[in-house]
């Protein structure tokens, strides 16, 4: 896995620019995801870092507001059961404050949704983006805006797999 850096800038008394921190995000949460930061109000505000690491944990931002990280994902193993993957996948969601998240999983149980536009960015290795009618092999540095449909992220390659995403809280997906 790679060894983030988060450097948060603000301004200090004066209303000089300054650096607030330089060091790693908070540790990888149950699903592996190293959120960068989040915001907790709309408009956003400037905060302190330690603000923004304490909604660390949860997959979706808040109402009206956004969360920015990255996830490391290994290559499938076609030797696990699909009620095991299933069992994995819905316990995460659980975990990550989304337990309704997979509606439809017919055809993957990885499949999930959540109300959000995403930006998502393959930054290493390759990755397949299952949809409920077809499916798009992903390459570094290849872009997909995810409009809160049902989809899931299969790695069937051989090596992991790093995504950075940009959620944002989505009314009517």
């Amino acid at each position: 896995m790679f060894k983030p850096r988060r450097i948060v800038t603000g301004h200090d008394a004066r209303g000089r620019s300054v650096i607030l921190s330089d060091e790693a995000p908070p540790a990888p949460d149950s699903a592996g995801q190293v959120v960068f930061w989040t915001t907790d109000a709309a408009p956003a505000q400037p905060r302190d870092p330690a603000q923004a690491d304490r909604l660390v944990g949860r997959l979706p931002p808040p109402r009206g507001c956004t969360r920015f990280l990255v996830f490391d994902m290994p290559p499938d193993d076609p030797a696990v059961p699909v009620e095991q993957v299933r069992k994995f996948f819905g316990d995460m969601f659980a975990k990550l404050g989304v337990p309704d998240a997979q509606i439809d999983t017919s055809r993957n149980p990885r499949m999930h949704r959540t109300h959000t536009i995403d930006y998502i960015m393959v930054l290493s290795g390759e990755v397949t983006l299952l949809l409920d009618e077809g499916e798009v092999r992903l390459r570094p540095f290849d872009v997909v805006i995810q409009q809160g449909t049902n989809h899931a992220w299969v790695n069937r390659g051989r090596e992991p797999v790093t995504l950075l995403g940009v959620l944002i809280d989505a009314a009517g997906v």
